[in-house]
């Protein structure tokens, strides 16, 4: 479905005083997405999950190997042509767009102004009010709600390979399993190929496979059993320290 062949991403580094360095954050990585399951890819700070999803959908050209997509090279594609193939990419800080509302990204995404359409794509990510069509994606709107916007508007295209990048950032504790739900059902019934980047433990659990990357490269892939001795390896995933306790972040 996706092949990642001996990919590699170095980026240059200017520090006052220091001039240029050059740091390799993805090293060589070869790996296969397999078709229709759910993939979540965690690891410490820094190691390069997000930037492996800016190389799968072009946002940054990989420095060598080549990309995959479907039995196509999409290494030398744009961001447009590799979304008009059928990946779709959810940001971890989502757009919003002064002058916009929902209705009016939901029908670029899905193609159609039809209103029972429009409908049935929000129901489908829990949107109840008919009334919430209208609402400006500005700064108004909450963590929670432009997570949905955002949602919706991948899920109106019916995209071959989704990437979310830590979809619960800044939003509450009751939205994350609703969440993931979800992207598990899209998964299932549209066999949308989904990747997932993130410490939180629902979607590790939720996973078909479990990725953990660390400095660049894969060092593990398999289920959650398998997982759970480097999930609890704080050097591993990470920590951060509350008050007088230390949690590990892939079990927030």
């Amino acid at each position: 479905m996706l092949e990642l062949k001996d990919v590699s991403f170095a980026a240059e580094l200017h520090k006052p005083g220091d001039g240029t360095q050059r740091r390799e954050i993805i090293r060589g990585m070869n790996f296969t997405f397999e078709a229709g399951r759910f993939y979540t890819i965690t690891g410490p700070n820094g190691s390069g999950k997000t930037t492996l999803a800016n190389l799968i959908m072009g946002i940054n050209p990989v420095t060598s190997g080549s990309i995959i997509f479907e039995g196509a090279d999409i290494t030398g594609m744009s961001i447009t042509e590799r979304a008009k193939a059928g990946i779709a990419f959810s940001l971890q800080s989502p757009a919003r767009f002064k002058g916009i509302t929902f209705r009016d990204l939901l029908s670029i995404a899905s193609g159609t102004e039809e209103e029972a359409a429009l409908i049935g794509i929000i129901q489908r990510v829990g949107i109840c009010s008919l009334s919430f069509l209208d609402r400006p994606v500005d700064s108004k709107l909450s963590g929670g709600e432009i997570k949905k916007i955002e949602m919706a508007t991948i899920i109106a295209r019916n995209p071959k390979l989704a990437m979310y990048d830590e979809p619960d950032t800044g939003i509450d504790l009751w939205t994350i399993e609703p969440m993931v739900e979800l992207l598990k059902s899209e998964q299932k019934l549209h066999r949308t190929t989904t990747i997932v980047i993130s410490h939180n433990r629902a979607f590790l659990e939720a996973a078909d496979v479990i990725v953990i990357i660390k400095e660049g490269g894969v060092i593990y892939q398999g289920d959650m059993e398998a997982a759970l001795p480097l999930l609890n390896d704080l050097s591993i995933c990470g920590y951060r320290t509350c008050g007088d306790e230390t949690y590990n972040e892939c079990f927030r």
